[in-house]
Protein backbone atom coordinates (compact mmCIF):
# COMPACT_ATOMS: atom_id res chain seq x y z
CA UNK A 1 0.00 0.00 0.00
CA UNK A 2 3.21 2.36 0.77
CA UNK A 3 3.91 1.69 -2.98
CA UNK A 4 0.69 2.58 -4.39
CA UNK A 5 0.64 6.07 -2.16
CA UNK A 6 4.00 6.97 -3.23
CA UNK A 7 3.01 6.62 -6.96
CA UNK A 8 0.23 8.38 -6.65
CA UNK A 9 1.70 11.21 -4.87
CA UNK A 10 4.09 11.16 -7.56
CA UNK A 11 1.58 11.31 -10.25
CA UNK A 12 0.04 14.33 -8.47
CA UNK A 13 3.18 16.17 -8.32
CA UNK A 14 4.71 15.24 -12.07
CA UNK A 15 0.66 16.24 -13.38
CA UNK A 16 0.55 19.83 -11.24
CA UNK A 17 4.65 20.65 -12.29
CA UNK A 18 3.65 20.15 -15.99
CA UNK A 19 0.31 22.19 -16.24
CA UNK A 20 2.34 25.08 -14.08
CA UNK A 21 5.37 24.79 -16.90
CA UNK A 22 2.93 25.11 -19.76
CA UNK A 23 1.59 27.92 -18.22
CA UNK A 24 4.85 29.76 -17.74
CA UNK A 25 6.27 31.03 -20.97
CA UNK A 26 10.45 31.20 -21.07
CA UNK A 27 11.94 33.09 -23.98
CA UNK A 28 15.28 32.34 -24.45
CA UNK A 29 18.15 34.61 -26.19
CA UNK A 30 22.18 35.10 -26.86
CA UNK A 31 22.02 39.01 -25.81
CA UNK A 32 19.01 39.07 -22.92
CA UNK A 33 16.26 40.62 -25.07
CA UNK A 34 12.84 39.49 -24.61
CA UNK A 35 10.82 40.92 -26.89
CA UNK A 36 7.43 39.95 -28.28
CA UNK A 37 7.70 37.86 -31.13
CA UNK A 38 4.94 39.99 -33.12
CA UNK A 39 6.95 43.28 -32.55
CA UNK A 40 8.61 43.81 -35.79
CA UNK A 41 9.74 47.54 -35.81
CA UNK A 42 11.93 50.23 -34.15
CA UNK A 43 11.90 54.01 -34.03
CA UNK A 44 14.87 56.46 -32.51
CA UNK A 45 13.78 60.09 -32.62
CA UNK A 46 17.10 62.70 -32.58
CA UNK A 47 18.03 63.48 -28.94
CA UNK A 48 18.61 66.75 -28.81
CA UNK A 49 21.58 68.22 -26.29
CA UNK A 50 19.26 70.32 -23.80
CA UNK A 51 21.94 70.43 -21.31
CA UNK A 52 23.64 73.43 -20.39
CA UNK A 53 26.85 72.16 -21.27
CA UNK A 54 26.72 70.73 -24.82
CA UNK A 55 29.17 68.71 -26.54
CA UNK A 56 28.93 69.28 -30.23
CA UNK A 57 28.99 65.26 -31.56
CA UNK A 58 27.47 63.81 -28.31
CA UNK A 59 22.92 64.08 -29.95
CA UNK A 60 24.20 62.66 -33.14
CA UNK A 61 26.68 59.85 -31.31
CA UNK A 62 24.03 58.95 -28.65
CA UNK A 63 21.30 58.37 -31.27
CA UNK A 64 23.36 56.62 -33.71
CA UNK A 65 24.79 54.23 -31.01
CA UNK A 66 20.91 53.40 -29.94
CA UNK A 67 20.05 52.71 -33.44
CA UNK A 68 23.41 50.40 -34.19
CA UNK A 69 22.51 48.39 -31.02
CA UNK A 70 18.84 47.79 -31.65
CA UNK A 71 19.90 47.25 -35.32
CA UNK A 72 22.89 44.91 -34.65
CA UNK A 73 21.23 42.86 -31.45
CA UNK A 74 17.97 42.52 -32.46
CA UNK A 75 15.84 40.92 -35.37
CA UNK A 76 13.88 44.55 -35.41
CA UNK A 77 13.77 46.97 -38.80
CA UNK A 78 14.53 50.43 -37.75
CA UNK A 79 11.00 52.39 -38.69
CA UNK A 80 11.73 56.37 -39.81
CA UNK A 81 8.52 57.27 -41.03
CA UNK A 82 6.72 56.97 -37.76
CA UNK A 83 6.82 55.36 -34.76
CA UNK A 84 8.12 51.35 -34.46
CA UNK A 85 6.39 48.93 -32.40
CA UNK A 86 9.13 50.36 -29.97
CA UNK A 87 9.70 53.32 -30.19
CA UNK A 88 12.35 55.35 -28.29
CA UNK A 89 12.32 59.11 -27.87
CA UNK A 90 14.20 61.50 -25.09
CA UNK A 91 16.94 64.25 -24.66
CA UNK A 92 20.29 65.26 -22.69
CA UNK A 93 19.76 66.82 -20.10
CA UNK A 94 22.85 66.98 -18.22
CA UNK A 95 26.66 66.97 -19.43
CA UNK A 96 29.14 67.99 -16.29
CA UNK A 97 32.65 67.27 -15.80
CA UNK A 98 33.29 68.03 -12.04
CA UNK A 99 36.58 66.74 -9.43
CA UNK A 100 36.00 62.92 -8.96
CA UNK A 101 39.13 62.07 -6.31
CA UNK A 102 40.23 64.56 -4.09
CA UNK A 103 43.61 64.17 -2.49
CA UNK A 104 44.92 65.98 0.59
CA UNK A 105 47.60 67.41 -1.50
CA UNK A 106 47.15 71.00 -0.76
CA UNK A 107 49.07 72.04 -4.16
CA UNK A 108 47.42 69.80 -6.50
CA UNK A 109 44.04 69.10 -4.30
CA UNK A 110 42.56 66.95 -7.06
CA UNK A 111 43.39 64.12 -8.78
CA UNK A 112 40.83 63.20 -11.22
CA UNK A 113 37.60 64.50 -12.89
CA UNK A 114 34.48 63.13 -13.65
CA UNK A 115 32.37 63.52 -16.54
CA UNK A 116 28.66 62.56 -16.31
CA UNK A 117 26.06 62.68 -18.85
CA UNK A 118 21.90 61.88 -17.99
CA UNK A 119 19.30 61.39 -20.50
CA UNK A 120 16.21 61.41 -20.32
CA UNK A 121 14.29 58.49 -22.11
CA UNK A 122 10.70 57.84 -23.00
CA UNK A 123 10.53 54.31 -24.44
CA UNK A 124 7.10 52.91 -26.03
CA UNK A 125 5.83 49.76 -26.56
CA UNK A 126 3.11 49.99 -29.23
CA UNK A 127 2.28 45.72 -28.29
CA UNK A 128 3.28 45.51 -24.49
CA UNK A 129 1.78 48.88 -22.90
CA UNK A 130 2.76 47.45 -19.04
CA UNK A 131 6.61 47.98 -20.48
CA UNK A 132 6.57 51.68 -21.43
CA UNK A 133 8.77 53.84 -19.35
CA UNK A 134 9.96 57.56 -19.20
CA UNK A 135 13.13 57.70 -17.05
CA UNK A 136 16.54 59.12 -16.83
CA UNK A 137 19.81 57.23 -16.94
CA UNK A 138 23.02 58.70 -15.83
CA UNK A 139 26.62 57.51 -16.21
CA UNK A 140 30.12 58.65 -15.99
CA UNK A 141 33.83 58.31 -16.79
CA UNK A 142 36.76 59.72 -14.97
CA UNK A 143 39.91 61.48 -16.38
CA UNK A 144 43.43 62.64 -15.20
CA UNK A 145 42.95 66.47 -13.85
CA UNK A 146 45.72 67.33 -15.74
CA UNK A 147 44.01 66.63 -19.01
CA UNK A 148 41.54 69.77 -20.47
CA UNK A 149 37.66 68.10 -21.19
CA UNK A 150 37.91 68.97 -24.49
CA UNK A 151 41.07 66.76 -24.96
CA UNK A 152 39.35 64.00 -22.85
CA UNK A 153 35.95 64.45 -24.73
CA UNK A 154 37.20 62.09 -27.61
CA UNK A 155 37.67 58.81 -25.70
CA UNK A 156 35.01 59.70 -22.85
CA UNK A 157 31.87 60.60 -24.46
CA UNK A 158 32.04 56.69 -26.58
CA UNK A 159 32.43 55.33 -23.75
CA UNK A 160 29.86 56.89 -21.16
CA UNK A 161 27.54 56.48 -24.68
CA UNK A 162 28.18 52.64 -24.90
CA UNK A 163 26.91 52.40 -20.93
CA UNK A 164 24.00 54.54 -21.47
CA UNK A 165 22.87 52.41 -24.84
CA UNK A 166 23.66 49.49 -22.55
CA UNK A 167 21.07 50.93 -19.47
CA UNK A 168 18.30 51.62 -22.14
CA UNK A 169 18.43 49.10 -24.12
CA UNK A 170 18.62 46.41 -20.93
CA UNK A 171 15.46 49.01 -19.47
CA UNK A 172 13.63 48.20 -22.84
CA UNK A 173 14.46 44.15 -24.35
CA UNK A 174 15.28 42.90 -21.40
CA UNK A 175 13.06 44.45 -18.72
CA UNK A 176 15.36 45.70 -15.99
Amino acid sequence: MNIKKISIRASVLIALTAILLTGCRIKYSFNGASIDPNAKTFSVAYFPNNASMVAPSLSSTLTDALVERLATQTRLVQKSDGPGDLAFEGEITGYVSQPAVITGNEENPTARNRLTIRIRVKFTNALQPQYNYDRSFQQFAEYPVTTALQDAENDLIPEIVDMLVEDVFNAAVANW
